[in-house]
């Protein structure tokens, strides 16, 4: 790149190869001399009088890559400067693809060096605004998203508050409410592009509709400020005879309802309500499609009843209740945003305990239309099948129970009898196969719902055992079907049967056997494989003692799947979990899995000490997986209680020699630190005497307990308070 006369088809291939290269390195793995080598061939390449077309692109797209590993470079106002200057000319190159690029490389600057941004703010809104205004659309949306960019990045600043660490929050520029005025404008503007048919395609994202995004993230960050400046263009455009007027006056209204204060928003709402249901008639459908989404955006932040605000009343509900059922009927597009709409307003009354819920009256009335909407022919397009059966599982979910029961008794066999009717579709194509799997597990999701809520009292509990053999089938059937996206909401609902049943799910276990051993062994779908080791701690938990005659097999395929590098690492920590809840069930008869089981813990334990402390992603899962091998201690330490305490006398030093490893991590959330406390606990709660002498020795637990005892969390405190009185009565023991 810096020898002169290298031929531009050379160049052009090494940056594009240096761009590859750039793409899957971290910055972990380069020099700062290598980093200033990158960046010299990239930005000599980006060169307007030394270079062509291709070159420029190539380089332009390299530095989008390399930009991750320029820490230093940006820290260094000269160098700065002089990549800033660069990428800012070659955004007004004359080719659009070039100009895109460098845009895209502002983008990304925008979020990881914001901090620097200050003196180049001027430049880059004149920038962004003449692209937006007047530039092609692939260009003009990457410089909407630089916009996006420093709204997110302001959003996090301000949301970044933690004053017992002592950090201070990052730097806030307040580029926003610096350039409102003229950003708020740019994007309204940019409201009024739609496309004719962008709300019948999912995959369609354009200027307008990235524009109102930006506009949503601009209220967000600055709050308040904003609605002064949109309702003028709300007020001048709602009623305007063009429908692209009407339609970006609706955008924007529903846009700026996430941020602003309950008390600014309000009085706009409350006169903007009507209207809005009026317009759920308009005659044009992208005007509905948005009037729907704006509906759904009111019900989402301004209806909270228990928070003590709601702009529904129980006098404008009926109108509210008629205008969305009425609405349901109309084109996919519209009756998906109608759901939505529906989802969020059984919501707001979830959280009212034994109050009566305003809903109740119309649930038998919404329930009919959201099936009518799962059943249409076109209830395809625009995923508004899905969307009926998920809203339709929120309503009963946020039911009042005693208002609603008999109308979910009523609800569960006309649902069985829907899920009955998929086994006999005729499957002539794959895609009839995977309609039929969809169809499945949104029944079988429906299923799950209505049992956790019937479940939820004595008086409604009868329903599901009563029915329970029939339900079990329907399930049994399903796994005959084969698909595993019906396999994981199948499983799902099998877990919710066993917590309701108890014992009495025993007789199911035989022929459902088969099926959890198929679970335990899929691990090209790891997630049905994870959701199947979740429902075995549920079995465990509703059969006790009884899950017994399964527990070889299932054991063995567990300890099989944690030893497997084919088994994806999420699926680890549940199955260790699950270890804990086998030896709570069946108690002193785990004594023959417990030497297997603890040399794979105390195995992951080694791994987990290992772990690359600067990737946050392997950071989480160290943590899922301590946590997990924490519970399984727990487990068969409890099961062991009282029978055979002494079988976990061998592993107790490890036990806290792992604790202690823990405890000296900066790093550790939460739940894992419960989970240690908790299994030190249950040492010195069930081995009791034979442990006296280690934790004599291990000093660092009294330091650790009174870390917890300081810590803002609750229910941590109340686990060291307990683990503490255990350690103590052990050391006071004779």
């Amino acid at each position: 790149m810096t020898q002169q006369g290298s031929p531009a088809h050379l160049k052009q291939s090494t940056l594009e190869t240096l761009g590859y290269v750039c793409e899957e390195i971290s910055h972990h793995d380069l020099v700062q001399d290598e980093v200033n080598s990158v960046l010299t061939a990239v930005v000599q390449g980006m060169n307007q009088s030394e270079n062509t077309a291709e070159v420029r692109h190539a380089a332009t797209k390299a530095l989008l890559n390399a930009l991750d590993f320029s820490q230093t470079n940006f820290e260094n106002e000269v160098e700065r400067t002089y990549i800033m200057k660069m990428v800012c000319e070659t955004a007004c190159s004359k080719e659009a693809e070039i100009r895109q690029a460098a845009l895209e490389c502002l983008v990304s600057i925008a979020s990881t060096y914001y901090e620097v941004l200050k003196q180049y703010m001027p430049t880059l809104f004149e920038l962004t605004s003449n692209a937006v205004k007047g530039d092609e659309e692939s260009v003009a949306l990457q410089a909407i998203e630089f916009w996006s960019s420093i709204c997110d990045e302001e959003i996090d600043r301000q949301e970044y508050d933690s004053p017992d660490t002592g950090d201070s929050s990052p730097p806030h520029s307040c580029f926003i409410e610096q350039a409102l005025p003229h950003l708020v404008q740019m994007l309204l503007e940019t409201l009024q592009k739609q496309e004719e048919d962008q709300d019948s395609d999912d995959d369609v994202w354009n200027i307008s509709m990235a524009g109102g995004t930006c506009l949503g993230l601009v209220a967000r960050t600055v709050g308040d400020g904003i609605v002064p400046l949109v309702m003028p263009f709300v007020v001048e455009n709602i009623t305007s005879p063009d429908w692209r007027n009407r339609e970006a006056a609706t955008y924007a209204f529903g846009s700026i309802l996430e941020g602003p204060t309950i008390d600014k928003l309000a009085p706009m709402v409350a006169a903007g309500l009507e209207f809005l249901l009026l317009a759920t008639k308009d005659g044009n459908n992208h005007v509905r499609d948005t009037t729907a989404w704006s509906l759904s955006r009111i019900f989402e932040f301004l209806h909270s009843p228990e928070s003590g605000f709601s702009v529904i009343s129980p006098e404008n509900l009926p109108r509210i209740v008629g205008v969305l059922l009425e609405s349901i009927k109309d084109v996919p597009n519209v009756a998906e945003k109608v759901c939505g709409a529906i989802y969020n307003l059984a919501q707001g009354y979830e959280d009212l305990g034994a109050n009566s819920s305003l809903l109740s009256p119309y649930l038998t009335e919404i329930i009919t239309h959201l099936l009518a909407a799962a059943e249409r022919t076109d209830g395809a397009e625009s995923k508004l099948r899905g969307a009926a059966y998920e809203t339709l599982n929120e309503v009963v979910r946020c039911s009042n129970l005693s208002e609603a029961s008999s109308i979910i008794a009523h609800l569960l066999p006309a649902i069985m009898k829907k899920l009955a009717e998929t086994m006999d579709l005729p499957i002539i194509s794959t895609d009839d196969r995977e309609k039929q799997a969809e169809l499945q597990a949104s029944l079988c999701g429906v299923l799950q719902v209505i049992i956790q809520k019937l479940s939820g009292s004595d008086d409604t509990k009868p329903i599901i055992m009563q029915n329970a053999d029939d339900i079990m089938r329907l399930f049994l059937r399903v796994f005959g079907c084969h698909s595993s996206s019906v396999h994981e909401e199948a499983m799902l609902a099998i877990g919710a049967l066993a917590y309701t049943t108890g014992a009495e799910f025993v007789k199911y276990m035989p022929e459902l056997f088969r099926y959890l051993q198929m679970g335990l062994q899929n691990f090209e779908e790891y997630q049905v494989c994870s959701i199947t080791v979740g429902v075995i701690g549920d079995i465990c938990r509703a059969l006790d003692e009884q899950i017994l005659p399964f527990c070889d097999q299932i054991m063995g395929l567990l300890i099989q799947n944690l030893q497997s590098d084919a088994l994806h690492r999420s699926v680890k920590p549940p199955i260790f979990s699950c270890f804990g809840d086998i030896a709570l069930a069946i108690g002193a008869h785990f004594e023959r899995y417990v030497a297997p089981a603890i040399q794979i813990m105390q195995g992951a334990a080694q791994v987990c000490a290992q772990m690359d402390t600067l990737d946050e992603e392997l950071m989480d899962y160290a943590n899922q997986l301590r946590r997990s091998i924490f519970e399984a201690y727990s487990g068969i330490l409890q099961g062991f209680k009282d029978t055979k305490a002494e079988l976990m006398i061998p592993y107790a030093q490890h036990l806290l020699q792992f604790v202690e490893v823990v405890s000296k991590d900066s790093l550790r959330d939460e739940s894992v630190t419960k989970a240690a406390v908790a299994a030190m606990g249950d040492l010195a709660d069930v081995v009791g005497e034979n442990t006296k002498h280690l934790f004599k020795n291990f000093t660092f637990c009294s330091e650790f307990l009174n870390e917890c005892l300081q810590s803002e969390a609750e229910d941590l405190k109340v686990t060291a308070r307990w683990t503490q009185g255990m350690i103590a009565r052990l050391m006071h023991s004779s």
